[in-house]
């Protein structure tokens, strides 16, 4: 199950649950904010979340990252290179609202890796580094269900900002043409900030 929410903080965003339907157990992809929000949704649904899962380090995407974690013992997992915007106001753009998030003493991962459910074997998403919006921006997709978490790599007919720091436009349609659009056309692009689209239609939009 995917069950989609935009959380409003200074400005709104789409964060996900992916939830196994058979265990009630899951991952948390993108809290930006809300968290007393996020809580109550795991708490009324009885579902059990095992991580938190990020696909870049901007401020709208990690600030109730603490507070859910605080409150429910369970790791942090971003890219390698993560930090370079998770333990910097300046990088992660929070600064310029003038409400300093940090996020500190997550989990790594690499191109490659295999996140995967305790509960279900099956149940997994693998990391697909997709540099240019930002340097540490990842995508998380699942073969099973043939669906692609983007965070703000690309969006239904438009791709990320490259203007903030770490980006870079070349760089990013680089990370969209051989990185994405090689996935399965059906493959269900859920993002950061627009409606579901797939991989084959934003194909499309290109070529």
């Amino acid at each position: 199950m995917i069950e989609q929410v935009t959380v409003y903080g200074y400005i709104s965003e789409n964060c996900f649950f992916y939830i196994d339907d058979e265990s009630k157990h899951g991952f948390l992809i993108d809290p930006g904010a809300q968290a007393d929000r996020l809580l109550a949704m795991i708490k009324e649904n009885g579902w059990v979340i095992e991580g938190i899962l990020l696909t870049h380090g901007h401020f709208d995407h990690i600030g109730a990252v603490n507070e859910i974690r605080d409150t429910l013992h369970i790791p942090v997992i971003a890219f390698e290179r993560a930090d370079d915007y998770l333990l910097s106001s300046y990088a992660n753009l929070s600064s310029q609202f003038n409400d300093e998030i940090l996020v500190k003493d997550v989990k790594y991962v690499k191109e490659g890796d295999e996140i995967v459910l305790s509960t279900n074997p099956q149940f997994s998403l693998r990391v697909i580094y997709t540099p240019g919006h930002t340097t540490d921006s990842i995508v998380y997709y699942s073969e099973n269900d043939r669906v692609l978490f983007s965070g703000d790599t690309i969006f239904k007919a438009s791709i990320g900002n490259t203007r903030f720091p770490g980006g870079d436009y070349d760089t990013l349609v680089s990370s969209i043409i051989h990185k994405i659009f090689t996935l399965p056309e059906d493959t269900v692009i859920y993002s950061g900030h627009s409606e579901p689209t797939r991989v084959g239609t934003e194909k499309r939009r290109y070529f």
